[in-house]
């Protein structure tokens, strides 16, 4: 008998009722039920993320914020409920709470009463950090503790980069206004140097003056000091004068005043010598003219006391008015020194002045060129990149198309497993009558590997087409992902018959183990890396977690050299199993165990 005749006939035996038939068709279906149904439930979760029920609590009171009110958790919370995330409710902290508790919502957020003063308080003398308050309740489900924080430092990032955007718009605008007014500043400075530039020649012109001015106060002083003494012996003469002439004039008026008592008495001698009162008349009147003469004279002379007495008084002035200007002349000689030293220290000091001034224009003019100068619409894109200085550049050099397609290598592998597995529930590892008539191990070993690798390869393709039409998952390879899959099976089919074959049904129990093994080694969700040092050697040596490197290479457009080593390590195991399970068969072709002549209590 050939090995096609066994098959045939093991066909014939699984295809020779209508229950046996129902049954190969329930386990043919077996992994595509498995790995459909769960890669359909968990296709694009994060894509149904809106349906998932969270209670946003706001309890915020609001601050004034840049003297403008703000409430910054409505704002955010309106952002929530725009976004669409999540199914958002916005409820009381005790409908959250209860909801939270009887699974009406998954997690709650909660902005509480001092969020909008917490975020103003940046600038002020006491700063304080924000706080969101995430509720979770892992008798809900635990992913969606997982999700929520995620939620809640997302919202944190974006209430941040909102604040710091602001901040930095503030800060730039305020910049800019700086900017203007130290250039209005440095224009000032720059008209105060020109200022000073002036004054420094007036203070130069003032120091030439004033140096004239104390040359000629000092000969004004000397002058002045000689004009003082000359004028002091002037008054002196014009008081001897006027002392000689009050008694010249003391003189002429006694002899003025004597006139009459002297006609009298010259017309009593006359009258005395016996002349006539027509002689003494005759006689006097010839004496009147000498006394109108006499008269006229002391006129004359008062007069010229009197203008005597003028001049000495003027001299007396003349002398007080010259020793007064001669002290004046002397402080004023003083002033002009003084004068001239300080011109000289006004010119020093205002070059000093100059000197700074010209620094400080300087450096107004430096500081406001250092200053950005930008427009308001330059501004705000400054804010924004300030907020997130960094965007993510995502470059991947193999993409699975969503989370369904990125657990499908590991599910699909499992799957396969299973399929495997669930076969041989009906399938005879080996035929015994086979065994007994041919005597041949290597027929009979491909005759028993050969029928559920068949049947292993029809649930592959039933599963390779669920995955590519009805779940829509994209190949970039698609013949070299069905050929992982068919190869795979057949491995899996090797290994469960070299168990049967070895160990009977305790080989079915332990293809049970070994699954489980495999199910947590093969990396299939969180990375090999992960896992303890003893599983994470098993990832290296157990066939399933080739199989899911392999299919992620050529589903997923990755490295295809890799997954030559993957189909080396699948047909090592593949080889060895059939391998094994041959030196079992021909272990039976020699003698019977006891195991051979009692039926198993398993199966």
């Amino acid at each position: 008998m050939k090995i096609p005749q066994m098959v045939l006939a093991e066909l014939r035996r699984l295809f020779s009722s209508r229950m046996s038939i129902i049954a190969l068709v329930a386990l043919l279906a077996v992994p595509i039920l498995y790995g459909g149904l769960y890669l359909w439930a968990n296709q694009d979760p994060y894509g149904r993320l809106a349906q998932v029920p969270v209670a946003l609590v706001v309890e915020d009171t609001g601050a004034t914020i840049d003297g403008v009110p703000r409430n910054l958790g409505d704002e955010v919370a309106g952002d929530l409920l725009d976004g669409g995330t999540f199914d958002w409710h916005r409820v009381s902290a005790a409908a959250a709470d209860a909801g939270l508790t009887d699974g009406t919502y998954d997690f709650s957020i909660e902005l509480p009463a001092d969020f909008t003063a917490s975020i103003s308080s940046i600038t002020s003398g006491d700063p304080r950090q924000a706080t969101l308050q995430l509720r979770t309740n892992d008798a809900n489900n635990y992913l969606a503790t997982t999700i929520g924080t995620q939620a809640v430092e997302k919202i944190r990032a974006t209430v941040a980069e909102k604040v710091v955007s602001e901040a930095g718009l503030t800060l730039l605008d305020a910049l800019a206004t700086i900017r203007v007014q130290l250039l209005d500043a440095a224009s000032g400075a720059a008209r105060l140097v020109d200022g000073l530039a002036s004054a420094g020649t007036g203070a130069s012109a003032l120091t030439d003056g004033a140096t004239q001015l104390a040359t000629g106060t000092a000969e004004l002083r000397d002058g002045s000091a000689r004009l003082a003494d000359g004028a002091q012996q002037v008054a002196a003469g014009t008081r001897q004068l006027a002392e000689v002439a009050g008694r010249v004039g003391d003189a002429a008026a006694e002899i003025t005043a004597s006139l009459p008592q002297v006609r009298s008495d010259v017309a009593d001698i006359l009258a005395a010598r016996g002349l006539t009162p027509a002689e003494i008349d005759e006689v006097l009147a010839a004496l009147d003219p000498l006394g109108a003469k006499v008269d006229a004279v002391d006129q004359r002379v008062q007069s010229a006391v009197g203008e005597i007495d003028r001049l000495d008084a003027g001299a007396q002035q003349v002398a007080s008015g010259s020793a007064q200007l001669a002290q004046g002349a002397a402080a004023a000689a003083d002033g002009a020194a003084r004068l001239h030293a300080g011109g000289a220290a006004l010119g020093t000091g205002l070059a000093q002045l100059s000197d700074g001034a010209t620094q400080l224009r300087d450096g107004l003019q430096s500081g406001a060129g250092q200053l950005p100068d930008a427009d308001a619409a330059t501004r705000q894109k400054q804010a924004a990149t300030i907020a997130d200085p960094v965007d993510i550049d995502t470059a991947t050099d193999a993409q699975a198309q969503n989370y369904g397609a990125g657990l499908a290598p590991f599910f699909a592998a499992l799957a396969a497993w299973i399929g495997i597995y669930a076969l041989f529930l009906i399938v005879k590892p080996i035929s015994r009558r086979a065994v007994t008539a041919l005597h041949s191990p290597i027929r009979v070993t491909l005759a028993g590997w050969a029928t559920p690798a068949l049947l292993g390869g029809v649930q592959m393709v039933g599963l390779f087409a669920v995955l590519s039409l009805a779940l829509g998952f994209q190949f970039a390879n698609p013949l070299a992902t069905l050929g992982i899959l068919l190869l795979a099976s057949a491995t899996y089919a090797a290994i469960i018959l070299a168990l049967n074959v070895w160990f009977g049904s305790v080989g079915q129990f332990l293809g049970l183990v070994l699954m489980v093994l495999q199910l947590v080694t093969a990396g299939g969700t969180f990375p090999w890396q992960t896992l303890p040092a003893p599983l994470a050697a098993l990832h290296h040596v157990l066939p399933m977690s080739s199989v899911v490197d392999a299919m992620r290479q050529v589903m997923y457009g990755g490295d295809l050299s890799r997954v030559w080593l993957d189909l080396g390590v699948l047909l090592v195991w593949l080889g060895a199993a059939v391998a094994v399970a041959a030196i079992g068969v021909t272990r039976m072709t020699h003698f019977r165990t006891l195991r051979d002549l009692q039926p198993s209590l398993i199966g």
